[in-house]
Order: C-alpha cells, then structure tokens, then sequence
C-alpha cells in the first residue's frame, strides 16, 4: 500500500512516519491491495490534531477525519472509522475489493446490511451559474447542499456547508 503523509503548518516526526506505516499495513491490508493508495493530511488547531486519513482503492473511497491530542490517538480513530465503514457495508463492498478480504477479518458475524431505500425521485431544471450564486440559492432553500451546472465549466457540480461553517464544491473528476 503507498503511504502518503502531509502536514499543514506542522512538523511531521520520523517515529510517526513508521508507525503511521506500520498501523496501516498491519490493520487495513488485509482489505486492500498492494495498489491501494493511502493519504494522510494532518494540521494543528488550538493544540488539537485533526488528522483526515483517505483510502483510494478499486474506485472506491473511503475517508475519515479524526480530531484528537495527540496524533497517534487520531491516526487509530481514523483506521478504526475506516474499518467500521467497511464492517457495516460488508456485502455491498465486497464485490469491489479482493474476495477474501472479508473471510477471517472479522471474528463475530456481522448481519447482512439492508438495502438502501429510496422514498423520493426528484427532477428539476438546472441552469448554468456561478458559484456564489449557487450558493445563495442553496441559503435561499435552507439546503444543506445544492447541484447546478457550473457556467465556467459546463459540468455539473454540487455546493455544500462544512461542518466547520464554510463552503465546499464538488466537481467531477472523469477518467
């Protein structure tokens, strides 16, 4: 598995370099190949790590953000988030990663997970607009997020609030 660990406006000790490596490969490998790409971003805030631990395997992402003081503490609450996520959609991710991943990772039976249901389609026009003013209409609708064509680019892409109360846009990445 390929390890990458950043820092933003921080050191990044040698010690957690290894032990990062060494967590990762010895709790997900067992999920994930050789090819997987594993990508750690770590900042300091008020004496607090937040550490965003991102998994990219087979076309699946798997991601999660952790917040503790120390970064070890973070770096295993990440992986166990991780791990949680793949535990609870165990059948339905199956099928994308290696087959026997999940035949001896696992002591206890897990249930099977429930189908997803959808209770409402919605249609409804788009048009090509600005960011700003994708924003404005996801404030107007008391949305926490909103899809609409982007005027510069022409693709669709999708505006939300963070946790953190600013603003993120998804745009797609086509291979």
């Amino acid at each position: 598995m390929k390890i990458t660990i950043t820092a933003k406006k921080m050191q990044i000790p040698q010690n957690f370099t290894e032990y990062a490596e060494s967590k990762i490969n010895s709790k997900l490998s067992k999920f994930f190949g050789d090819e997987a790409d594993a990508k750690i971003v770590m900042s300091e805030v008020k004496n607090n790590i937040i550490l965003e631990l991102t998994v990219k395997y087979n076309s699946m992402i798997y991601r999660a953000e952790r917040s503790a003081e120390d970064k070890h503490v973070a770096l295993d609450d990440a992986i166990d988030k991780i791990i949680r996520q793949i535990r609870k959609n165990k059948t339905k991710i199956e099928k994308k990663l290696k087959d026997t991943a999940f035949k001896d990772s696992f002591a206890e039976p897990v249930d099977e997970a429930p189908d997803y249901e959808i209770i409402k389609h919605k249609k409804f026009k788009m048009r090509p607009m600005d960011i700003e003013e994708a924003i404005l209409q996801m404030n107007l609708l008391s949305h926490e997020f909103f899809m609409f064509i982007n005027a510069q680019t022409g693709q669709i892409n999708v505006v939300y609030l963070r946790d953190d109360g600013k603003y993120a846009v998804l745009e797609p990445d086509i291979e």
